[in-house]
């Protein structure tokens, strides 16, 4: 069957800009270790996937563990090229060399699932946040620092923090940091791949409140990859289920939950937590 398509509010205007992303029937195609040199195996990750993001809105994708969805946070931020298909960036394609990728970091950022792992551990908070303005030539080192202090703030983290290293802080806090990276170029898109899935139930509901707020207050369009259908109805928009490479299911939030078509989509509602 194949999947319902979200309703595109006011998508034939002509004034409406493009998503900053959009995927127009991606294919990914792996490689395996297995077969022959003449005629090695290969795996589709994704499959014929089509998607847009645009400001302002939340896009769940939510599947189980091999679905393909870290393979498609991947083609999203410009990380895996892509065997056939479009993936546009402001209704264009992504350009080559080092000009056009700075450009994708400015307006796309990564979330990534494990704090611990994301950031340096010999670098205190106050370097990690300063490092992409650095990269980038934003500001001087007052202006920066003065940035730094605001997003530390915005994400519910104490001044204090910027002088301490990731391994002195909880996971929550951690992860708070994390996000507070992801927004120091002010992106339009944050692609977080499963960022609450390392965290306990009560740090997870803050992480994905602080997420929710920051849609609100900055307009800030999000791509929210889980493979909990609880977590990802919490803050999503609209929804896409995955299910070997391909999108099985896509619509609103509350359509998939109330009139979901396709079996695995039930079945992964059936076995769903009632707790985030």
């Amino acid at each position: 069957m194949s999947p319902r398509t979200a309703p595109s509010v006011g998508a034939d205007r002509r004034d409406v800009p493009p998503p900053t992303i959009e995927l127009r029937d991606v294919h990914v195609v792996h490689r395996l270790r297995s077969g022959g040199i003449l005629r090695p195996d290969t795996l589709r990750a994704v499959d014929g996937v089509s998607l847009s993001v645009r400001r302002g809105k939340v896009l769940g994708v939510v599947g189980e563990s091999g679905s393909g969805k870290s393979t498609l946070a991947r083609v999203m931020t410009g990380l895996q090229p892509v065997a056939q298909g479009q993936v546009l960036f402001d209704g264009r394609p992504l350009g080559r060399g080092r000009a056009a990728r700075r450009e994708l970091g400015r307006k796309v950022s990564v979330v990534f699932q494990d704090p611990s792992t994301a950031l340096n551990p010999r670098l205190p908070v106050r370097e990690t946040l300063v490092d992409p303005l650095r990269v980038h030539g934003i500001g001087d080192d007052a202006s920066r620092l003065s940035l730094v202090r605001e997003l530390l703030h915005l994400v519910g983290l104490p001044q204090s923090a910027l002088e301490v290293l990731p391994r002195q802080l909880s996971g929550g806090q951690r992860q708070r940091v994390a996000i507070a990276r992801a927004l120091a170029l002010e992106p339009e898109i944050i692609v977080a791949d499963e960022p609450t899935s390392a965290l306990d139930v009560s740090v997870r509901a803050q992480v994905l409140n602080l997420l929710t707020d920051l849609k609100h207050e900055l307009g800030l369009g999000l791509v929210f990859i889980s493979h909990d259908m609880s977590t990802v109805r919490f803050v999503s928009d609209s929804i896409i289920v995955m299910h070997r490479g391909k999108v099985v299911e896509h619509d609103t939030a509350s359509r998939i939950f109330t009139e979901a078509e396709d079996e695995y989509t039930r079945s992964l509602l059936a076995a769903a937590p009632s707790l985030l």
